[in-house]
């Protein structure tokens, strides 16, 4: 019997382990078009097939086109966010080349908790 109580309980971490690196802050500040980071900054076209680490990243491939929405700063100044299709979430800007800038200028913001936390089928999944 005990030996069912261990297995729950180390299914128990790993679920806890997989949930906070789901939800961990990828960077405090991100620059967006706009205070809200409501409108598009851009749009790019990816040069290479990209498939995320998990849920919070979005997956494309070669040719398709993607919105920018924003782009993380100061400590991960790789990750942008954009959208395709319903699809959205974060890549590696250096999988991407700008066709149209949409804004002239950047605003810094502070990042959010809500920033990283996994689009499912239009649902937050809180884990």
């Amino acid at each position: 019997m005990s030996g069912i109580s261990d297995q729950r309980i180390l299914l128990l971490l790993i679920s806890f382990s997989a949930s906070v690196q789901s939800t961990k802050v990828l960077s405090e500040w991100k620059k967006c078009g706009d205070p809200e980071c409501e409108k598009a900054m851009s749009r790019v076209q990816a040069t290479t097939d990209y498939l995320g680490p998990d849920c919070r990243y979005l997956n494309f491939s070669t040719g398709e086109e993607i919105m920018v929405y924003s782009k993380l700063s100061r400590e991960n100044e790789n990750l942008w966010t954009g959208s395709k299709g319903k699809d959205f979430g974060y890549f590696p800007r250096d999988a991407v080349k700008v066709e149209e800038v949409f804004i002239g200028e950047e605003v810094e913001v502070l990042t959010k908790e809500t920033d990283f936390l996994c689009l499912h089928e239009d649902k937050y999944v809180f884990e």
